[in-house]
């Protein structure tokens, strides 16, 4: 017979491996290639340190000259906040009473929680890793009706999502239902009324500030990076290029060699938006030029550049590609991706008041870049 008891052995012994081995190497090829440590946790945070330059204690002499003086290494602490990721499933008591009977009901039932908690997972993940950190999605530009909004892009968004709007950082309208998106038209419908003026953030649910530090932030206006204000580790930043053009025959390669000169990075990823992919695809057929694909961890078949993986993601902005060495990456972690447990041990527990109860899965991490100087982003690609 099925109770909430096989239930909760399911979900600890059979669906958390499996989960997790897909949360970890799943969500997309960057993730993948990202190694993913408990180093450097301490307490609530992540302490870990970037070199500036190199060291100084080389130089050349006479054979009765003194040595040179001893310069070593500098460095610059990096400092985040393990970011609190959570996913829930929710499974009534009449659904668990009407397959008590039936093992293959039963697991029809957990699989089908799984699976939807998997890709809204897969979907938000995947999105915070090119992110920012804000959480923010897009901004309205008007309204269109009394339950839909024009946005300025719809990347971000999916059907189901629950997002919050703000205006002027205050919540205007919050718990919002996406019903469906007109996406040639950016146009957002919600399940209920949405009293919005037309010119609000839009943020996924009670999240704004409080997502990983996605790629994105090392490019960002932000006024600090990993608990420093930019102004004072300008050396070590990033460099954007806003190219305002096609794609030339040395555009990639002079974005490689500018990060490799000034640093001991290796570009090993290329991340693109749709429109850059195809105007690779384009460059490279006007010169009637083979388009190499490779394999990548995961199973992930990409097309390449010099054997660097050139990867599409829908989460990059159009235009844009990333030039990332992704060993200088880290998901610091304070533990994998775990089911909260209450003090009993369970982890399958009755919402108040509802014959419904819920498990909640949950990650404490953050992605930091030990070498941002490393990196490179490209901007205003055209077709």
């Amino acid at each position: 017979m099925i109770t909430l008891e096989t239930a909760e052995n399911a979900l600890k012994n059979v669906y958390l491996g499996t989960v997790t081995e897909i949360m970890n190497t799943k969500i997309n090829p960057l993730l993948a290639k990202i190694e993913q440590t408990s180093e450097d946790v301490w307490g609530k945070e992540i302490h870990t340190c970037a070199s500036v330059g190199i060291n100084g204690g080389f130089g050349a002499g006479s054979e009765t000259d003194e040595l040179p003086e001893a310069a070593s290494n500098r460095y610059v602490e990096f400092v985040s906040t393990l970011k609190n990721l959570y996913g829930k499933i929710e499974i009534s008591d009449k659904a668990v009473r009407a397959s008590a009977e039936g093992k293959g009901a039963f697991t029809d039932l957990l699989n089908a929680e799984i699976e939807g908690l998997i890709a809204a997972s897969k979907f938000n993940f995947g999105r915070m890793l090119y992110g920012d950190g804000s959480g923010k999605l897009c901004t309205v530009q008007s309204t269109s009706g009394s339950n839909a909004v024009i946005v300025d892009d719809v990347r971000n968004l999916i059907e189901g999502m629950v997002v919050d709007c703000l205006a002027g950082g205050d919540y205007n309208t919050y718990g919002l239902r996406i019903k469906s998106i007109d996406r040639d038209n950016k146009k957002v419908t919600f399940n209920t009324s949405a009293s919005l003026g037309g010119s609000e953030e839009v943020y996924v649910q009670g999240s704004m500030n409080k997502e990983i530090t996605g790629v994105e932030a090392l490019f960002g206006d932000s006024a600090y990076l990993y608990g420093n204000l930019r102004s004072s580790i300008a050396s070590i930043l990033p460099k954007t290029k806003n190219l305002n053009a096609q794609l030339g025959e040395t555009t990639i390669q002079e974005a490689i060699d500018g990060v490799e000169n000034v640093s001991n990075a290796q570009i090993d990823f290329i991340g693109v938006s749709a429109d850059v992919k195809y105007a690779y695809q384009e460059f490279m057929a006007q010169f009637k030029r083979n388009i190499d694909v490779m394999e990548l961890d995961g199973g992930y078949k990409t097309l390449s550049y010099n054997g660097i993986p050139v990867v599409y993601d829908r989460f990059i902005p159009n235009g844009t590609m990333y030039l990332l060495d992704t060993r200088q990456f880290r998901l610091h972690q304070l533990c994998d991706w775990r089911f909260i447990e209450n003090g009993n041990g369970k982890i399958l527990r009755q919402r108040e008041n509802r014959p419904t109860y819920i498990a909640t899965l949950v990650k404490y991490c953050d992605l930091v870049c030990k070498m941002p100087l490393g990196q490179a982003k490209i901007t205003g690609i055209k077709r």
